[in-house]
């Protein structure tokens, strides 16, 4: 399974590529802002995105997802974020993810939340 990583913080972001690999996987990027996050999926066409929200530049990581989908690109998404509010639950809802995890994120959760791409 190869994955693109939408996270803008370093330090997770290297902890969860860590975790990728080690299940197997492979990594395709690491971006850390909506508009590079639209790009790279276009033109990678990865098996799963792990998308945090709120990112680096103004495009956050629902809106990004919405532009994915727009253009047709059914890839299946897992939220990975910090924000619990339930109006950011509800907009993703909109974007058919497969899971919506809260950071922390632990080593078996990503491995059970995965399995069920």
């Amino acid at each position: 399974m190869k994955i693109i990583i939408v996270e803008d913080d370093k330090v997770l972001s290297l902890l969860l590529s860590k975790m990728i690999e080690r299940l197997g996987y492979e990594i395709l990027a690491i971006v850390t802002k909506g508009a590079d996050a639209i790009k790279k999926i276009q033109a990678l066409n990865p098996d799963l995105v792990l998308m945090d929200i709120m990112l680096e530049d103004e495009i956050d990581g629902i809106s990004a997802m919405n532009q994915i989908r727009e253009a047709g690109n059914k890839v299946p998404v897992i939220y990975i974020t910090g924000n619990s509010d339930p109006a950011n639950f509800k907009r993703a809802q909109q974007t058919d993810f497969i899971d919506y995890l809260i950071k922390p994120v632990g080593f078996d959760d990503l491995k059970q939340t995965i399995a069920k791409v």
